[in-house]
């Protein structure tokens, strides 16, 4: 399966629903913070990747690291409870 990667080069077109591509690892985007002249965005990669923990691009490293996995869509997993709690005697 060929998958078709496209730069990021808008900040503001950045998604949550959205795969992105950063340095071979697949991530889904939280959010941003940081200052207006110093903005960061926040990235959490998605299960069973090498990475685990949430990382900070800053512009420049977000326009030269990022892309959009054309296709994907990140999806919140869905819990059921179908569970029964064991009593215990």
């Amino acid at each position: 399966m060929e998958t078709n990667l496209i730069k990021v080069y808008d900040a503001t077109l950045l998604s949550s629903s959205k795969v992105y591509q950063i340095n071979g690892t697949l991530s889904r985007y939280l959010g941003d913070e940081g200052t207006i002249k110093h903005p960061q965005y926040v990235f959490l990669p998605l299960p069973n990747q090498n990475k685990k923990a949430s990382f900070r691009l800053n512009r420049n490293k977000l326009m030269t690291r990022c892309y959009e996995v054309e296709g994907m869509v990140y999806e919140k997993p869905v819990i059921q409870d179908n569970s029964q709690q064991p009593q215990l005697f």
